[in-house]
């Protein structure tokens, strides 16, 4: 992974916001969220994936690594139906 790739502890949500708009974490987040569904793609075992993107490990703190991988992979999802449209308007018109 190139260096400064890691999303650290002091710069993600346990959760990111649900609203259902794009918001200024999702901008910020774009590029992990890419990474996460192509990790998800290839079959990558989450564990090493929240371990890789956020600095958690699955080992020391599981219900936290889970729900981090689990809510961001479902906001990455969203953004493939919705966000990424919304990202774009702009440069649209």
């Amino acid at each position: 992974m190139p260096r400064g790739m890691k999303v650290t502890k002091h710069n993600f949500l346990d959760q990111p916001p649900g609203d259902a708009e794009l918001t200024a974490y999702d901008k910020a987040h774009a590029t992990v969220y890419l990474r996460l569904l192509d990790a998800e793609t290839q079959g990558a075992p989450w564990q090493d994936v929240v371990e890789v993107l956020f600095g958690l490990s699955a080992e020391d703190d599981p219900e936290r690594a889970s729900l981090v991988y689990s809510t961001h992979l479902a906001r990455a999802r969203w953004m493939t139906e919705n966000g990424f449209e919304q990202l774009l308007r702009p440069q649209l018109h």
